[in-house]
C-alpha cells in the first residue's frame, strides 16, 4: 500500500512538473512574440498602425516564431540525447550482452536527468531480471553437471562388471555377484531417470491437484506395506501410531510420492536391526505425519540443504541415492500447500515432519 501511494505521488509530481515547464515555455514564446509585435508597430522602425504596418510587424513576428521554433528544436534534440537516447543505448547494449550469454552485466543507475524520466525504475527491474537469469543459468549448469555425474557412475559399474562377466573360468559365485551389481546399477539408473522426469514435470508444468476427500491413515498404511519385504530382509522394527479418522482433501497420487520417498529413505539409511516409526496425528486444522528412523542421521549443515536437487551431504548416501527424492518431495509438498521439516542428530537418526491441511467442514 505504501509503495502504491509513493508511486501515485511520484506520478502526480511528474505531471505538475511537466505542466509548469510547458506553461513557462509557452509564456516565454508568446511574450516574446507579443513584445516584438508591439515594438515593431512603434516608431523605432517607422511602422504605423496601418494595414501595411501591421502586415510588416506580423511578418517579423512570424520569422521570430520560426527562429524560436528552431531554437527549441535544438534544445529538444539535446534533451532527448541525454534523457532518452543515452539511457536507451545503455539498456540495448546490456540486453545484447545478456542475449550473448553474459548474465553478469548490470546497468549503472543514471543521473538526475535520467531519473526524471523514470529510467531508474527500468534500470532497477532490468538488473533484477539479469540477476534472476544468472541464478537460473547457474542452476541449469549445476543440474547438467550433476546429472552427467550421476549417469556416469552406474554406467561405469555396468560396463566394468559386464567386462568381468566375459572372463573365462568364472565361478558361479562371482557370476551371481557381478550380475547383482549390474542389476543394482541398472535399477539405480532407472530410478534416477524416473525422478528426473517426475521433477521436471512438477517444476515446468502448472500442476492443478485433483483434490479428493480420503482417509490419510489408510493411505499411509498401504504405502508402508509396499516396503514389507525391505524391512523384513533387514530385520527392521516398524512402529506405528496412526490416529483413526483423519480425513484430508488433497491429491492422493501426489501425496503417495511423498510417503513412498520418505519410507524408502528411512528404510534405506537404517542399519540392520534398527527401527522405523510412523506417526499420524491431528493438530488444529492440519494432519501431521512423522517418519522417524534410527539411521546415521544428518548434520545441521546438511539439513539446511537436504531438499535441494542432487544435494548429498553424506558420502555414504551417495552410493544409494541420487539426491532427487527429497527435492521431489519438497516440490509436491509446495504444490499441495503443505509444509515439511526435518530434525536429526548424527548417529541417532532423523525425523521428517509433514503437515497437510485437513478436510474443511462444509
Amino acid at each position: 500500500m505504501k509503495t502504491m501511494n509513493t508511486k501515485r505521488k511520484k506520478q502526480l509530481l511528474l505531471l505538475v512538473r511537466s505542466y509548469i515547464i510547458f506553461f513557462l515555455s509557452m509564456s516565454f514564446v508568446l511574450s516574446c512574440c507579443m513584445i516584438l509585435f508591439l515594438h515593431l508597430i512603434g516608431t523605432s522602425m517607422n511602422i504605423t498602425y496601418t494595414e501595411e504596418g501591421i502586415g510588416k510587424a506580423a511578418m517579423y513576428t512570424f520569422w521570430n516564431v520560426v527562429w524560436l521554433s528552431f531554437v527549441f528544436t535544438v534544445i529538444d534534440i539535446v534533451r532527448r540525447k541525454y534523457t532518452v537516447e543515452r539511457p536507451i543505448r545503455k539498456i540495448v547494449i546490456a540486453a545484447k550482452k545478456i542475449m550473448s550469454g553474459d548474465f553478469s552485466v548490470r546497468i549503472e543507475q543514471g543521473n538526475f536527468i535520467e531519473k526524471m524520466n523514470n529510467f531508474d525504475v527500468i534500470t532497477e527491474y532490468f538488473n533484477q531480471m539479469a540477476q534472476e537469469l544468472s541464478g537460473v543459468e547457474t542452476l541449469r549448469t549445476d543440474f547438467i553437471s550433476n546429472v552427467s555425474h550421476e549417469l556416469k557412475t552406474p554406467l561405469a559399474v555396468i560396463g566394468n562388471y559386464g567386462t568381468m562377466l566375459q572372463a573365462e573360468n568364472l565361478t558361479d559365485e562371482n557370476r551371481i555377484e557381478y550380475a547383482k551389481a549390474i542389476t543394482e546399477s541398472a535399477r539405480r539408473l532407472a530410478d534416477l531417470i524416473t525422478n528426473i522426469l517426475k521433477l521436471n514435470k512438477l517444476e515446468n508444468q502448472q500442476i492443478f491437484p485433483e483434490k479428493k476427500i480420503y482417509d490419510l491413515g489408510e493411505q499411509l498404511r498401504l504405502c508402508l506395506l509396499n516396503f514389507e519385504s525391505t524391512w523384513e530382509k533387514k530385520k527392521i522394527e516398524i512402529n506405528t501410531d496412526i490416529e483413526d479418522g483423519v480425513l484430508i482433501e488433497s491429491d492422493g497420487e501426489l501425496l503417495s510420492l511423498i510417503w513412498n520417498n520418505l519410507f524408502s529413505n528411512a528404510l534405506k539409511f537404517t542399519e540392520r536391526g534398527g527401527s522405523v516409526s510412523l506417526k499420524l496425528k491431528s493438530e488444529d486444522d492440519s494432519a501431521v505425519v512423522e517418519v522417524s528412523d534410527t539411521g546415521c542421521g544428518i548434520s545441521p549443515e546438511t539439513g539446511a540443504h537436504i531438499f535441494e536437487k542432487f544435494y548429498q551431504g553424506d558420502t555414504s548416501h551417495a552410493a544409494q541415492g541420487n539426491g532427487l527424492g527429497l527435492a521431489l518431495v519438497k516440490r509436491v509438498v509446495d504444490i499441495v500447500g503443505g509444509d515439511i521439516s526435518v530434525s536429526s542428530e548424527v548417529g541417532k537418526g532423523s525425523t521428517f515432519t509433514v503437515k497437510i491441511r485437513k478436510k474443511t467442514d462444509g
